[in-house]
Order: C-alpha cells, then sequence, then structure tokens
C-alpha cells in the first residue's frame, strides 16, 4: 500500500469514527441534543440581530433616558472590572432591540411535598435546575409535562441571562426601563456569572450573583450618585424591602419543609395536599403584617397562588445571602478584588 493509499485510508476510519460517535451522541441524547438546537438557534437570532450601541444611540425613536441608560451600563462594565474584580468583557457592547417583547422563559419543577428540584443534566454544561425556552408554548408545554408526572412545576418570564462568558451577551432593550438602581444590580449579577460559574451549582451560583449584584450596586450608585442621591436612598429602601419579603419566605419555607418532614409515609395524597394548601395560604395572607416602604408587596399574591417552585427559586437566589456577606466581610475585609481572586482560584470555572 503506497504512503498516499495509507493516509487515506486511516483519514476514513477516523471520519468512520466520528461519525459513529456523533450519532451515538445524538442517540444517547437527542432531546438533549434537540433542545440544545432549539437554545443554539434562539441565542444565535439574538446575537445576529444585536447592533452597535451607537445605532440605537443615533436612533431618534429612543429617548433620552434609554440613551442614558446605555451609556450607564458601560460605565457599570467598566466599574466591575476596576472596583470589584470581575472579569473584562465585551458583553452589552450591542444592544437587541425587543420591541417591548417578552423573548425567553424559563421552565422550573419541584417536587410536591419535598423541596427538591427537578435536574436537568447536559454534557459539558452540567445539571440545571431549570429549562429556558424561547418559545412560549413550548415552554407551557414542558410545564403541563412535568405537571402531568407530579411535579409542581411553573413557566417564568426571563428579563437577562447570562451566556457564561461563552458568547458577548447584548443588552435587552427592556432592561431599559429599570431604575437605575435595578438595572445596575442587574447587569452586575449577570457579569458575575461571566466571571465565576461553578459547575453543577446552582444554587451557589445564583446566591453568589445575587450578593455580588446587590453589593456592588450600592457601591456604584455612592461611587456615581454620593450616598445621599436620591438613586441610593431608593436603593436602599428598595433593598430593604426585598430583604423583608426574602426573609419572610425563607422563613415560610422552612415551615413548609418542617410541614412536609411531618407527614407519615402512609398519609393520604389529597390529606397531604390540604394541609400544604392550608400553610401556604396561612404564609401569603400573613405578608399583610408586615412593614415595607412600598406596599406593592402587600399585593404580592393577589393574583396567584405560589407552590414549590416558587419557594425553591428563594432558596436557590437567596438562602445564602448571610453567609457570602459574612465571608465577604470578615476574612476579606470587604476587598472585592481580594475576594473574587480567591474565589477564582478556589472553584474550577465552567469553561
Amino acid at each position: 500500500m503506497s504512503i498516499k493509499k495509507h493516509i487515506w485510508y486511516w483519514v476514513k476510519r477516523v471520519i468512520l469514527l466520528l461519525f459513529i460517535g456523533v450519532i451515538t451522541f445524538l442517540g444517547y441524547y437527542h432531546r438533549e441534543a434537540t433542545y440544545g438546537i432549539r437554545q443554539g438557534l434562539g441565542q444565535l437570532d439574538i446575537m445576529f440581530n444585536a447592533k452597535p450601541l451607537a445605532v440605537y444611540l443615533a436612533d431618534t425613536s429612543f429617548t433620552e433616558e434609554q440613551k442614558s441608560k446605555i451609556r450607564l451600563i458601560q460605565e457599570i462594565r467598566q466599574f466591575t472590572v476596576d472596583s470589584l474584580g470581575l472579569d473584562k468583557s465585551n458583553s452589552y457592547t450591542k444592544l437587541y432591540d425587543q420591541h417591548g417583547n417578552p423573548i425567553l422563559w424559563t421552565v422550573t419543577a419541584c417536587a410536591p411535598f419535598i423541596f427538591e428540584a427537578k435536574r436537568w443534566s447536559f454534557p459539558i454544561f452540567g445539571t440545571f435546575s431549570y429549562k429556558g425556552f424561547f418559545d412560549k408554548q413550548l415552554a407551557k408545554q414542558a410545564r403541563d409535562k412535568l405537571r402531568d408526572e407530579g411535579f409542581d412545576a411553573e413557566v417564568g418570564e426571563v428579563s437577562a441571562w447570562s451566556t457564561l462568558g461563552v458568547l458577548n451577551d447584548p443588552i435587552l432593550s427592556n432592561m431599559l426601563n429599570r431604575s437605575v438602581g435595578s438595572l445596575s444590580r442587574l447587569i452586575i449579577h449577570e457579569l458575575t456569572h461571566g466571571t465565576l460559574y461553578v459547575k453543577n451549582s446552582v444554587s451557589y451560583n445564583e446566591n453568589l450573583a445575587d450578593f455580588v449584584g446587590d453589593e456592588g450596586a450600592k457601591r456604584f450608585l455612592i461611587y456615581k450618585y454620593g450616598r445621599h442621591s436620591i438613586e441610593y436612598v431608593k436603593y436602599m429602601a428598595r433593598k430593604e424591602d426585598r430583604k423583608v419579603f426574602s426573609e419572610y419566605i425563607l422563613k415560610g419555607t422552612k415551615e413548609l419543609d418542617s410541614l412536609y418532614l411531618s407527614f407519615p409515609e402512609n398519609m393520604d395524597v389529597n390529606q397531604k395536599l390540604e394541609l400544604k394548601s392550608k400553610k401556604i395560604t396561612e404564609i401569603t395572607k400573613g405578608i399583610q403584617h408586615l412593614q415595607f416602604a412600598n406596599d406593592r408587596y402587600c399585593d404580592y399574591f393577589s393574583d396567584f397562588t405560589p407552590n414549590n417552585t416558587f419557594f425553591m427559586g428563594f432558596k436557590r437566589y437567596r438562602g445564602k445571602q448571610n453567609e457570602f456577606k459574612e465571608e465577604f466581610d470578615n476574612q476579606f475585609n470587604g476587598d472585592f478584588h481580594a475576594y473574587m481572586t480567591y474565589l477564582k482560584e478556589t472553584y474550577k470555572p465552567l469553561f
């Protein structure tokens, strides 16, 4: 056999093995592959249709307030690098115009009588306790299927997300409707994901991003506007309301957990559902006795009744805030650069 034929023989063998490998992978992970393709196409559509910020800064259909927030996001990006120790990236240097429409929904699910989230596994990326959909009908179908399987399941609209540093995330036009404080918190939260995302640890990642987003927003508002500014004062008032609400819901989550643990193994399902419903009603009505600067929280449950997915969401995003705060203050003396360096050295990044 000539050298040329020998090489061609092995090239064909490699191609055949790769082909078999791809077919085997798609056969074994066909659902994940289908989901991944849909997600990829949805994400690529946004990326390809996102335009440079200069286009919108010159667009007369965008208000001056919207344009000022586009510029503000650029200041926030730089602040996260200079003052918070987050990685520099090109995220939020383009904008995708949603035209006021939602573009992404997540499906979450939880067991009905124990706080155990439904988890989905994906090759390379690991496990997640939610699935995202760029098609609302597909999200509803996934939710209904999970309900048929006995889960508490819900569809939630997503206002922002991170591609975890894989792509340069664009500004979504609906972000510009947020207050200055809320926008700062959101951008810093998502950029934290792009800096550090621990595989198979959604709760840790979301709690960390929430902590950095909140603490970082406070520092940015002081830096930009001053400690006595209306922007900072409003943010802190809203922060206190969020804290009161979160602590109350987390307390209710513990009460529900204790209730579920008290159920005998042979208890009738209908009886479990009745006791569960009674406790959730007690929690939702109890919010009326709390003090808020913004009384909209008192009407929080006026148009829906929460289930386990709602309470799991608070455990996922807010359950470890005190732990992060204590670690940050006591071990790192409030130094963000030192803290982020420690975290990046301690936890292996996703990529």
